[in-house]
């Protein structure tokens, strides 16, 4: 029995049976963590590759790595940070390929050179490990506690809960333009008191 789908790209993932796990709780965690993580990460790949389907393969193909190596981490691992890690390094070498293909067939427009550059030199800077540090959770928690409580609420559904735009307007009796502006407040938000740590906003991007 198949414990773990995803519809788009089943291919991608581990065949995971209760057989060959060693323990039942090692089957939770890894469910919990793929779902607490994957659309946060394939958010993440996607505003690099600028490619969905690309930024899914790449988050799927992570957590496989991860599921193949688990054994080999510390105890006191981050596994979140590990599986990231992961992805960054193949975003990075997918826009290196993208550059030296370029650079081979056409000298780059200096415009889409900078910008190709931009997006390689920031996510070499992007450490993982500080997007789970505590002060970055403080100021997201803090962000959110500060926000009209229709706006938190509406915010924690579909960025925590990933309820869609249709969903939380049924539930809350109200437009989906009223919901797109909520989240938009609770971005623009986040976007400002984030500023110092510019790659952790992409984890709450559309």
């Amino acid at each position: 029995m198949v414990l773990i789908k995803y519809e788009k790209r089943l291919h991608l993932l581990p065949i995971i049976t209760n057989q060959n796990m060693e323990h039942s709780s090692e089957l939770k965690a890894f469910n919990q963590l793929f779902a607490d993580y994957q659309q946060k990460f394939i958010r993440f790949a996607n505003q690099y590759v600028k490619d969905e389907d690309i930024a899914e393969d790449f988050t799927m193909e992570a957590f496989m790595q991860y599921w193949e190596k688990r054994h080999m981490l510390k105890a006191d691992s981050n596994i979140p940070a590990y599986i990231l890690t992961i992805i960054k390094n193949k975003c990075i070498n997918y826009l290196q390929h993208i550059q030296i293909k370029e650079d081979v067939n056409e000298r780059l427009k200096n415009h889409a050179e900078w910008e190709l550059n931009t997006r390689i030199s920031t996510l070499e800077a992007c450490n993982p490990e500080e997007l789970f540090s505590t002060e970055v959770r403080e100021i997201i928690n803090h962000t959110l506690a500060s926000l009209p409580k229709q706006t938190r609420q509406i915010f924690i559904m579909s960025r925590y809960e990933n309820k869609s735009h249709k969903e939380i307007a049924e539930t809350l009796d109200m437009t989906t333009k009223g919901v797109e502006y909520h989240i938009a407040q609770a971005l623009k938000k986040l976007h400002t008191n984030l500023k110092d740590y510019l790659p952790f906003i992409l984890f709450f991007l559309p």
